[in-house]
């Protein structure tokens, strides 16, 4: 197995757990943000999780052009299934990018300061190794999320 693999592997679980949360959560629950402040739902949280993916892999290690609208991405609401489908079709695309990536080549652009990222220079492995990061503390904090609404709506 070679390090890409590896990556691909552990990524694709957190993405696939959180896709299990949602999907087992159902169009209402999904969308439903526990009495928290500045909780996000499990949809908008997987839905950052696209547009996280989407940029960091795709534009900056791939060089696609792509529109993203962080804000936007936490207040996403709507049905699981197209959403899934839409996670189904970024695990492809970022198997894709890591593919295609050179670990210590610069990035194809220099990162939107307004996402948030790193505060530091970063080459394609440590963009990509973000994205995990992305996806690893998202999964955590929708399990949470996905327990509380849960009880929420058990109560």
């Amino acid at each position: 197995m070679t390090a890409k693999d590896d990556y691909l592997y552990f990524a694709g679980r957190a993405l696939d757990g959180m896709a299990a949360i949602v999907a087992g959560l159902g169009d209402e629950l999904a969308n439903e943000r526990p009495a928290l402040p500045g909780a996000n739902s499990p949809y908008a949280l997987l839905t950052h999780c696209v547009g996280v993916i989407d940029y960091w892999s795709g534009t900056l290690v791939a060089g696609r052009s792509v529109c993203r609208d962080r804000e936007a991405e936490f207040t996403a609401a709507g049905p699981v299934a197209p959403l899934l489908i839409e996670v189904a079709a970024v695990r492809e695309r970022l198997a894709g990018d890591v593919a295609g990536a050179r670990c210590d080549a610069p990035l194809h652009a220099d990162p939107d300061r307004s996402f948030q990222g790193p505060v530091r220079h970063l080459d394609q492995g440590g963009a990509l190794l973000h994205v995990y990061e992305e996806l690893a503390q998202h999964h955590g904090q929708m399990q949470i999320l996905g327990d509380l609404i849960r009880a929420g709506a058990a109560s």
